[in-house]
């Protein structure tokens, strides 16, 4: 069997990572695709070293551009190397630009498309996210769910029982793999704090970033939350563009460059509150059991709120206040979901081989 394992951008590499060792475990020959959707070498070059993922086989260079474009040359390139690789199946994970292009070409190539990370819904058809899960979900021919909600989802759409595998979360194995030898770095102390003395934000989401007039509103608040505990932010490229110039004055908001996996996990694992939007990060810190405030007025991943540590408040400076008040006085307990329990990617690879042996149906047109 031959497996064509898809990484795009920064938390695709985390999740791929899992799926990779469980194949190779089980005999199977993996080729590493990286899209090039993050280029940076902060975003991206430095996941591959700390996780010791090898290099990839292909890289697609597709940088940046508009939601069509970088699509585009998503399926444009990985349509001609399906075409010069013989492989039998393609794992896409998450809900990435990459996800759905590199879906899409695996389907009509005839290739068994695996999605991991499936049935995640947040409803919000305003996120180009959830328009890249919901179409990448229909064109796969085995759905992974990290959780019981995403697999209600999958039901509900309608979806046949031997597609839906619930296999538990990759991002977590990679996590609970990696975790003592994040906090062994003790990255807070290049910030001067210490272990529960701090918070730490991150912000990308465009909703939150590409209008100067939202987020001057978010760090304003991050600003004023900065005055009970001091925040470290690291900067994804994104928010810098638009960041420049705004909120001179940043109290005990510490502005910093993006971190590699290894200290970032350190870093959130040892804060006493964690202030974002970002999607992974609600579902490392429940494992953590680090409280996290998501910026967002919707998840994709609720059962981070019910249980995890997660508080949905939006961007309403009360509701983000009232939060890190509760998250200060030690007031949100820690929990965790089924099967987060770091084999997940080797649950995932079972499946694959199983399949690979027979097929599952296609579905006729209705």
């Amino acid at each position: 069997m031959h497996v064509i394992c898809v990484a795009a951008a920064r938390p695709n590499f985390m999740k791929i990572k899992p799926v990779i060792d469980g194949l190779e475990a089980l005999g199977v020959r993996t080729t590493i695709v990286h899209t090039g959707q993050h280029y940076d070498e902060a975003m991206s070059d430095v996941f591959f070293e700390e996780l010791g993922i090898r290099q990839p086989e292909y890289h697609l260079g597709a940088g940046s551009g508009s939601h069509a474009e970088q699509t585009a040359k998503v399926l444009v390139g990985f349509e001609q190397l399906v075409g010069s690789v013989q492989a039998d199946a393609v794992v896409v994970v998450g809900d990435v630009n990459s996800t759905l292009s590199c879906g899409l070409v695996g389907a009509k190539a005839g290739l068994l498309v695996a999605h991991v990370e499936a049935g995640l819904r947040s409803r919000d058809w305003t996120m180009p996210e959830e328009i890249n899960r919901v179409v990448t979900d229909r064109i796969s021919d085995l759905l992974f769910a990290p959780s019981e909600d995403a697999v209600v989802n999958l039901r509900a759409e309608g979806y046949r029982e031997d597609q839906i595998h619930l296999v538990g979360n990759v991002m977590i194995d990679t996590l609970l793999l990696n975790l003592d030898r994040a906090s062994e770095r003790a990255v807070w102390q290049r910030f001067d704090v210490g272990p529960g003395g701090y918070g730490v934000v991150t912000l990308h989401r465009p909703a939150n970033v590409d209008d100067p007039s939202v987020l001057t509103g978010l760090m304003e608040t991050l600003r004023d939350v900065s005055e009970q505990v001091p925040l470290i932010f690291p900067v994804h490229p994104r928010t810098r563009q638009t960041l420049e110039g705004l909120v001179p004055d940043h109290g005990r908001l510490t502005l910093i460059e993006p971190l590699g996996y290894l200290d970032f996990l350190g870093l959130i694992s040892k804060a006493a509150v964690v202030l974002t939007d970002s999607g992974g990060i609600q579902e490392e810190t429940t494992v953590l059991g680090t409280p996290c405030l998501t910026l967002r007025e919707n998840t994709e991943r609720p059962i981070t709120i019910t249980e995890g540590t997660n508080l949905l408040v939006g961007r309403d400076r009360v509701a983000i206040m009232d939060g890190v008040a509760r998250a200060l006085s030690g007031e949100i307990e820690p929990r965790r979901p089924a099967l987060w329990d770091g084999r997940a990617g080797a649950r995932i690879a079972e499946v694959l081989v199983a399949a690979h042996a027979q097929p599952p149906k296609r579905p006729t047109a209705q």
